[in-house]
């Protein structure tokens, strides 16, 4: 059974992000003690149910199709440093080398396909429960991301970012966000999901993580918006 190991994997320095982003104010979320004390519960309890879970999903994911049971991806998070997510792999192996052939049914900078061919069987079903994300949990005990925030840029994304798109870096990304309550994979333009970036990063509490928190709970045993 190959897993994919990704706790070694660095990423080098990227020159996309601009000097500009780092001039941005410090938004007050990214030094909350309540966020990461949030985080760190959360991500422990995320965690668990991975542990409960993980055979079950790596055995159907290895008996499904051919390939690693792990997907690592570089993203970017606070201020564009780059990391890598670790999710359920719930596409057939070389996904990524097959995008292009693909139709993007979505508008901007942001892939979606709601029919994608490049899904597996059980990916569908991953999906549909996100119980894809949970490797995810990881990346929050690291701090590289937070429960709540916004959606993690890939490099291919960034790389075609105007001025006005870095601001949503100034949050750490996070499992569920705004875009997600908001409609999930119904939403698909990138402009509109910006405009739920801002509007987190301005209404930011910590209740309002918890109260986001809830209602990602409540879409996903409803299973509403994904796909």
């Amino acid at each position: 059974m190959k897993i994919v190991a990704f706790s070694n994997l660095v990423p080098t320095a990227n020159d996309l992000i601009p000097v500009s982003l780092n001039s941005l104010p410090q938004h007050r979320s990214t030094v909350s003690v309540s966020k990461r004390s949030i985080d760190v519960v959360g991500s422990i309890v995320g965690l668990c149910i991975l542990a409960l879970v993980f055979i079950p999903i790596a055995l159907a994911i290895k008996l499904d199709s051919k390939g690693s049971i792990l997907y690592v991806q570089k993203r970017f998070g606070l201020r564009g440093q780059p990391f890598y997510i670790c999710k359920f792999r719930s596409m057939v192996e070389n996904a990524d080398l097959l995008k292009d052939q693909v139709p993007n049914e979505a508008q901007g900078l942001v892939f979606k396909n709601k029919h994608d061919p490049r899904v597996t069987r059980v990916g569908r079903f991953l999906r549909r429960t996100s119980l894809d994300e949970l490797p995810q949990f990881w990346n929050v005990l690291r701090g590289e991301m937070s429960l709540v925030g916004t959606r993690p840029p890939t490099e291919d994304e960034v790389t075609q970012y105007e001025s006005h798109h870095w601001q949503r870096l100034n949050v750490k990304p996070g499992l569920t966000g705004e875009w997600q309550v908001s409609g999930r994979s119904e939403i698909h333009d990138f402009e509109q999901i910006l405009k739920l970036d801002f509007q987190y990063q301005a209404k930011w509490t910590p209740l309002y993580d918890l109260q986001i928190i809830g209602k990602t709970l409540w879409i996903v045993f409803d299973r509403r918006g994904a796909y």
